[in-house]
C-alpha cells in the first residue's frame, strides 16, 4: 500500500491507499510518544456453489510525528478508499534579530 506524508495548512497529514476495507473494523490508529501508527488488515472471502476465493492482507507503518504537535488532537477520515490522518503543527516561532556588539 503506498503512503505519503507531508506538511499542508498548519498540519501535518499522512495518506495511505487502503481499498477495500471497513475502517471501523479492519483500522486501528494509535498515537504515543511521538509516534503514529496505522495497523489494517483486510479479509475477504467469496463463495459461490463451485468456487472458493479468499483475499487477505495486512499494513503496518509507523511514522514519527513532528516534534511539538498535540497528540490529543489527531483527526481520521477514510473516502474512496484513502485513509488520511492528520495533526495541527505548532506554531513556528518567529526569531528575532541579535544586535553585535563592538569589541575594545
Amino acid at each position: 500500500m503506498r503512503v505519503e506524508d507531508f506538511e499542508e495548512g498548519g498540519r501535518y497529514i499522512v495518506r495511505a491507499e487502503m481499498p477495500d476495507i471497513d475502517p471501523d473494523k479492519d483500522v486501528d490508529i494509535t498515537v504515543a510518544s511521538g509516534r503514529l501508527t496505522i495497523r489494517a488488515a483486510r479479509r475477504e472471502e467469496r463463495k459461490d456453489k463451485h468456487h472458493s476465493e479468499f483475499r487477505y492482507g495486512s499494513f503496518l507503518r509507523t511514522l514519527t510525528l513532528p516534534e511539538g504537535v498535540d497528540e490529543n488532537d489527531v483527526q481520521a477520515s477514510y473516502n474512496n478508499g484513502i485513509l488520511e490522518v492528520s495533526v495541527p503543527l505548532p506554531a513556528k516561532e518567529k526569531g528575532h534579530r541579535v544586535p553585535g556588539q563592538r569589541g575594545e
